[in-house]
């Protein structure tokens, strides 16, 4: 029995087609590479249960058809990234009596661009020609990153939608819209699900069955750094973005600092943190970050004087890389249109994208140490929300002094910063140099900063303490 008796026409391995008897364990590279192939080109459809030379069907009984689907996307979903739009599905068929199968994986030509294909840590892209794939040339890969207008979160699954697999979803919608029901016609309006009823990335993310790409980690420093000081608390979640949100908001709110100020007629209560600036930046975090990147987590992490939220992925469609305290002017540009859009029917976002202006708002009354920031880099971003009830923070590169021949410029940067909102004991910022407290350290590193008026001694309680000179060491500018 041959494969054009079944689907009722003639079907060769061409641009968009091809056949397999098995899936080799052998060679995994050597099917998967078709995947990455199809999806880097204009798709296709793999027919497993097919021999290549003749179109005669193979197929498989129901056990081993599931079993060939289960090996298929798991190596799809280790090795393949980002993920194409796949849809796999069993075609039936009868052959003396006994009902058999074969596999069609359709891959969608919609499927963000390149698709990579990963194995043994060695990274490759494929693309589709006629009857057969091979490796993309550097003009082709270019190319496809020309045509990419698909966004991750947008393409469709193989999970099928299921409104019972969304109840933290609706009771989320239900609460923060005064009791009422999230429609699966709205859901449907929103492009929460394809044409087949098949779930998109982003949707799939608030589903209660989600694990493994809304991963986020949060860790409490006893100090200022990752380096040398100890972690007090650290806590791991792996679940949905809904359930995500309120694990860093409860990690935050319990562990965060909190103060008075007292006044003629009472008192002032301070938190370390506006409790809606650190509601927007993880919000943000989850909206904006790079879920094709695999592997990577938002991370949260509190120390004494800051809270950073970094999220992978750089700021989407921005011009270079930035350090600006000026949070207003960073332009909204949406990574994952169909996440926002969620997370704008929770109201947990606003359309206009006016999280930044809500945390600027919150920090206006603030002197120069309390002013939050964010940097840009080429595989995450973080937002940085100085403690109020702290000194403030100065970032290392944001920092200005007279040029002095001779001076470790990393070093000098590192100190100043370390010293220019809190005196210092020497050993601290031998500590924050992860150097040891020796007559080396402050001849050699720190007497020069002295001698040079850019550093001042002071006495505290008798102990002798180090501060940057203010009328020498300045903030640096905004680079945004």
């Amino acid at each position: 029995m041959y494969l054009e008796e079944i689907i009722g026409k003639q079907v060769f391995e061409d641009l968009t087609h091809e056949f397999k008897a098995r899936l080799d364990r052998t060679d995994i590279v050597g099917w998967l590479k078709t995947i990455a192939g199809f999806a880097n080109n204009i798709g296709g459809e793999l027919f497993i249960g097919v021999e290549d030379k003749t179109s005669k069907l193979i197929g498989f009984d129901r056990k081993g058809a599931d079993n060939e689907r289960n090996f298929f996307n798991s190596m799809v979903n280790e090795h393949l990234y980002p993920r194409p739009g796949i849809t796999v599905s069993f075609l039936p068929y009868q052959i003396r009596e006994e009902e058999r199968y074969l596999l069609v994986v359709r891959v969608s030509k919609e499927s963000a661009k390149p698709v990579v294909l990963k194995y043994n840590g060695v990274p490759a892209i494929y693309i589709r020609r006629e009857g057969f794939t091979n490796g993309a040339s550097y003009e082709e890969i270019l190319e496809m990153a020309k045509r990419n207008v698909s966004s991750y979160d947008t393409l469709s699954t193989n999970e099928k939608y299921n409104r019972e697999d969304f109840s933290k979803l609706f009771e989320a919608y239900s609460y923060q819209n005064d009791g009422l029901e999230l429609t699966d016609k709205k859901l449907i309006s929103m492009g929460f699900m394809d044409k087949d009823g098949y779930l998109k990335n982003g949707s799939f993310l608030f589903s209660d069955k989600m694990k493994g790409k809304a991963d986020i980690q949060c860790a409490l420093y006893q100090g200022i750094n990752r380096g040398d000081d100890r972690i007090i608390s650290i806590s791991k979640y792996n679940g949905n973005i809904i359930d995500g949100i309120k694990f860093a908001m409860d990690f935050v709110l319990s562990r965060e600092n909190h103060t008075y100020i007292k006044t003629g007629t009472g008192r002032i209560n301070i938190d370390s943190y506006p409790t809606r600036s650190v509601l927007e930046g993880v919000v943000n975090a989850f909206a904006h970050r790079d879920y094709s990147l695999e592997g990577t987590q938002i991370q949260i992490d509190m120390f004494s004087n800051r809270l950073e939220i970094s999220s992978p992925g750089s700021f989407y469609l921005q011009d270079k890389i930035q350090l600006t305290y000026d949070l207003s002017s960073i332009i909204s540009k949406r990574r994952n249109t169909l996440i926002c859009d969620i997370l704008v029917s929770l109201k947990l976002m606003e359309a206009a994208g006016t999280g930044f202006d809500k945390i600027m708002e919150d920090y206006k009354d603030k002197d120069d140490e309390w002013r939050p920031f964010v940097s840009s880099y080429t595989d995450h971003f973080t937002l940085t929300l100085p403690d109020l009830t702290n000194k403030g923070v100065m970032e290392e590169d944001d920092i200005t002094y007279p040029y002095i021949e001779g001076l470790d410029e990393k070093n000098t940067k590192k100190i100043l910063s370390f010293c220019m909102y809190e005196p210092r004991k020497y050993s601290e910022v031998a500590s924050h140099l992860m150097l040891s407290d020796s007559t080396y350290f402050r001849k050699k590193i720190v007497l020069p900063l002295i001698v040079n008026g850019l550093l001042i001694e002071k006495k505290d309680k008798g102990i002798t303490k180090l501060l940057s000179n203010r009328e020498k060491v300045k903030k640096g500018r905004d680079v945004l």
